[in-house]
């Protein structure tokens, strides 16, 4: 994803406003840096995966338990590549865990963005996975995530990963997510 000011962000499905759109863009746009061991450019794998991803939906909804109250809901898309397999030749439990924790702070932001809450992305304080079936080479992944909760400090929710090509689900998962104390000396 290399998302520009100019970017046309009506193409994204979803009801929050192009600003929130393409403030989301950019904070997944990864520049790339200068390696400390080597001195060459470096982006990591982390910004290789995130350039193959797909943002297709950011939407505030009703919930549908809770009409009174509202979620966040982000919706990604992935194809399974060799450099995300393990071993077996299936993707790895570790890149899917690192999908849904990049993922799964997008719906919080755009909740606390779209309704005058606290619109940052936090960091992940707690992140529970169930790994349902396995993915593989051209599989692609549809990654489904929700805002349980937004509180000043600690927000939650949860995330499902669909594999569209085989129409099973793929992982579950329920995070937390935090905003760090300004007084924090991480």
């Amino acid at each position: 994803m290399k998302p520009e000011n100019n970017i046309d962000t009506s193409q994204m499905k979803g009801n929050i406003s192009p600003e929130v759109k393409l403030a989301l863009l950019n904070s997944l746009a990864q520049p790339g840096h200068i390696s400390h061991s080597t001195g060459k450019p470096f982006r990591g794998f982390k910004a290789e995966i995130v350039s193959r991803m797909q943002l297709t939906e950011a939407s505030v909804l009703s919930k549908a338990e809770e009409p009174d109250k509202l979620e966040g809901r982000t919706v990604f898309e992935v194809i399974v590549d060799e450099d995300m397999f393990n071993e077996v030749g299936t993707m790895h439990g570790g890149c899917l865990a690192m999908i849904i924790e990049i993922c799964s702070s997008m719906p919080i932001y755009i909740l606390g963005a779209s309704t005058g809450a606290c619109g940052t992305f936090g960091v992940q304080q707690s992140l529970n996975i169930v790994f349902h079936s396995p993915a593989v080479l051209g599989d692609k992944l549809r990654i489904v995530c929700t805002t349980l909760t937004l509180g000043s400090r600690a927000r939650s929710g949860r995330c499902e990963v669909w594999n569209v090509t085989r129409h099973r689900l793929v992982a579950s998962a329920v995070y937390i997510n935090m905003v760090p104390s300004e007084s924090s000396k991480l």
